[in-house]
């Protein structure tokens, strides 16, 4: 599994997430406490809004404790927004078009976890995709074949909507053809102006999220784990649940796949795969 961090609120340098905590997020990618195996090794990635809509961003192969060029970047980019990654490949091999975090006009995207029977699953998720969406795939990863599925469905205007929407399709295609389903979602998005995180898995075993204050004046961020030890500081957030971080400050709402879409379009879809 992945480890993330992201930020809304006052500009803040990114290495008060990424490098200076105790248990930063360089810190994490090679000594995680909350994951499945202690060592994120396959790449990393920042995401940062600014002056422009569209999002700065830096990738790239090596461990995150490895690069010195992030350690560089961390500390001079200050930023009001901003998303980092370091990664545990599960689908997909290690390069950079399969870094998160992901981008796609002025949004970004990040994930933690996995869709099982993903290479069973791959082509219909391809056929929803128009070419637009399809021709903006440049990696081989399900968590980009998911972005760009939420992206399809409406991202843009009805974020979480739409993520409930991908992610109930991808649960029912797997039903149909390989008579299981298990999608595990720990992920966060951004238009730039509002941070969106989901927290859900379809077995209740999601990958963890925590939130807490930070750099002042209703700021938040959002983690796989703590970065200190300070734990009064620190609240996790539920499995089921999504959260919105705006100027009017944190909100968290249930959340839930949506319901199968009406049958012809969906066997049409499946069909297609075989």
């Amino acid at each position: 599994m992945c480890r993330w961090a992201a930020y809304r609120g006052e500009p803040l340098y990114l290495e008060e997430l990424v490098t200076s905590p105790a248990h930063s997020l360089i810190e994490q990618s090679h000594c995680a406490t909350r994951a499945k195996t202690p060592t994120n090794a396959d790449g990393f990635g920042i995401a940062w809004y600014g002056d422009r809509p569209e999002p700065g961003r830096f990738r790239d192969i090596l461990p995150a404790w490895s690069d010195c060029n992030l350690k560089s970047l961390a500390r001079q980019i200050r930023s009001p927004l901003f998303l980092a990654h370091v990664r545990a490949a599960t689908h997909g091999a290690t390069r950079r078009d399969n870094c998160h975090p992901f981008v796609h006009d002025n949004w970004s995207f990040m994930h933690n976890g996995q869709i099982d029977h993903f290479d069973q699953l791959r082509r219909s998720m391809e056929i929803m995709l128009d070419d637009t969406h399809f021709h903006a795939r440049h990696g081989t990863t399900d968590s980009e074949l998911l972005f760009l599925l939420a992206m399809q469905l409406g991202l843009r205007e009805r974020p979480l909507d739409a993520i409930s929407e991908a992610i109930g399709f991808v649960e029912q295609l797997s039903y149909k053809l390989t008579g299981a389903a298990r999608v595990r979602f720990t992920a966060a998005f951004s238009d730039g102006a509002t941070l969106y995180a989901v927290r859900y898995a379809t077995d209740s075993q999601a990958p963890t999220l925590f939130a807490a204050p930070m750099g002042g004046d209703g700021g938040y961020c959002l983690v796989s784990e703590p970065l200190n030890d300070e734990t009064d500081t620190w609240v996790e957030i539920p499995d089921g649940s999504a959260v919105i971080l705006s100027e009017k400050g944190l909100d968290a709402v249930e959340f839930r796949p949506a319901r199968l879409p009406p049958k012809p379009v969906f066997e049409v879809m499946a069909g297609a795969a075989r």
